[in-house]
């Protein structure tokens, strides 16, 4: 998670949301990503998206079951669908979306009887450092 942290500090840097995303396989570090939907000028560089793109690349494969996620946030429903679809045998996300998640609030992707696969969940990862970068980023756009 703390690898996601880095990328989410790297991301608000560039003037991204700060969410940071790695994925791992058999303890090694196979792709990592902050958000970069304002950078690329696309609505689906959410940094989950990234790293699976780049990790499914890597493994010249659609599914990547092996491999783990870690993110800073929950999961957008977007990101949940394309998490499944790749197969992650585990999730792993920091903060809980409220307004935006898609994994334990909003749709909850994976609960649905068309979700053909759903990760192991372990969530509050590194929750309060997580949710304070959010928090910082956004405060200081409103101000």
């Amino acid at each position: 998670m703390a690898r996601a942290l880095h990328e989410a500090e790297a991301a608000a840097k560039r003037g991204e949301v700060p969410i940071g995303a790695v994925i791992a396989c058999d303890r090694r570090v196979i792709a990592s990503a902050g958000n970069r939907t304002r950078e690329l000028h696309d609505p689906t560089a959410h940094a989950e998206m990234l790293v699976l793109q780049e990790a499914c690349t890597k493994f010249q494969s659609q599914r990547i079951g092996d491999c783990d996620l870690y993110v800073t946030l929950e999961p957008c429903p977007m990101c949940a669908a394309a998490i499944s679809f790749a197969r992650i045998r585990r999730l792993y996300y920091a903060a809980s979306d409220p307004k935006g998640g898609g994994v334990e609030h909003g749709p909850r992707v994976f609960s649905q009887a068309t979700c053909n696969h759903s990760p192991e969940l372990y969530t509050g990862v590194d929750e309060v450092r997580a949710a304070n970068l959010l928090r910082s980023f956004f405060a200081v756009r409103r101000d």
